[in-house]
């Protein structure tokens, strides 16, 4: 019964996260679709497995990172500093 108790919480709370996560769209075929480099939003490329770790954002990035609408780079990152 003790089992349950603390079980049943850490399933909802596990099924809540898997349902809202989202996924990244941050790929080389993301850059290439969008026609811009890599080094627009990071500050240095690494392998897949590094970037995952530590994507090394510069301030576009997190700007883009931040943004709701994902298809497109706005004018405020742009210009970001």
């Amino acid at each position: 019964m003790r089992v349950l108790k603390l079980a049943v919480p850490a399933v909802i709370l596990l099924a809540g996260l898997a349902i809202t996560t989202v996924p990244t769209k941050a790929t080389p075929a993301f850059a290439k679709a969008t026609g811009k480099a890599c080094t627009i939003c990071h500050v240095k490329i690494g392998a897949m497995a590094d970037m995952k770790k530590d994507p090394n954002l510069n301030a576009t990035g997190k700007c883009f990172k931040a943004q709701a609408d994902k298809a497109a780079l706005s004018d405020a990152c742009k210009n970001a500093k």
